[in-house]
């Protein structure tokens, strides 16, 4: 982080989203203008501070603004503002309260996480999702905790199909697990640096069906300490230590 950027976050009240970008003007979209311009009363000429999700971190001045219309012009940027020298993909199975899902997306979202897939196991307790409703839990997470990345959302996914799509992928592979085969602690596997998918599984944990095809698909089980956590409390565990390492 620049000199520049690190004085704009540490006064920074405020942070607004768009990914309409063209020739240095930003185009806010509706929900966002509305909040910038009639809620905090912002108007032309005021200086804002802008994110696209993508790493992308502007200082910006406000030349139109309407009820629901901001478009400000690009003063300062930078890219890849915040990046992290490792990538953190959790599959999470969803809670049945859905809240206790939202709160891990909102804190996980704060600590530091890349992508989530939420995943359906055999002892699921919820099988549909809100895919809007969550994204919304991670924008507004996103920039109250002034970060310029956008934490992928995936659809949700049977656990088979997450296996298959992970084999391919490059990393460190653990699964949370309360069960025989543990190795260690998450803490004592992991090493700075490293890209790493952690499965964390639902209130019932994973069945052994489940944990033996996990660990035939190359994911390591791991404990997250003594206590029995739940879902949501687990999830935040792993996502906590392995940005912890990484400090």
């Amino acid at each position: 982080m620049n000199a520049i950027f690190q004085t704009i976050v540490s006064g920074l009240m405020n942070l607004f989203y768009t990914t309409d970008i063209h020739k240095g003007l930003l185009a806010l979209p509706e929900e966002e203008a509305r909040h910038c311009i009639q809620v905090l009363r912002h108007k032309v000429g005021d200086i804002i501070h802008i994110v696209d999700g993508q790493g992308g971190f502007y200082k910006a001045e406000i030349v139109e603004a309407g009820k629901k219309k901001c478009i400000a012009r690009q003063l300062e940027s930078q890219y890849s503002f915040g990046r992290r020298p490792f990538y953190l993909h959790l599959a999470i199975a969803p809670t049945k309260n859905i809240d206790r899902l939202e709160w891990f997306l909102e804190k996980a979202t704060e600590i530091g996480v890349d992508e989530i897939t939420p995943i359906l196991c055999e002892h699921s307790e919820r099988r549909q999702l809100r895919h809007d409703r969550l994204e919304k839990v991670l924008l507004a997470a996103m920039k109250q905790s002034l970060k310029a990345f956008l934490p992928r959302l995936n659809e949700l996914a049977p656990l088979s199909a997450l296996l298959r799509q992970e084999a391919s992928q490059e990393g460190r592979k653990f699964i949370a697990y309360l069960g025989e085969g543990v190795i260690g602690h998450l803490k004592d596997n992991y090493r700075a640096g490293e890209n790493v998918c952690i499965l964390i599984g639902p209130e019932g944990d994973f069945s052994p069906a489940e944990a033996s095809a996990s660990q035939e698909a190359g994911f390591l089980p791991v404990s997250l300490g003594p206590s029995r956590l739940r879902t949501e409390t687990a999830g935040l565990a792993a996502c906590h230590i392995v940005n912890l390492i990484n400090e």
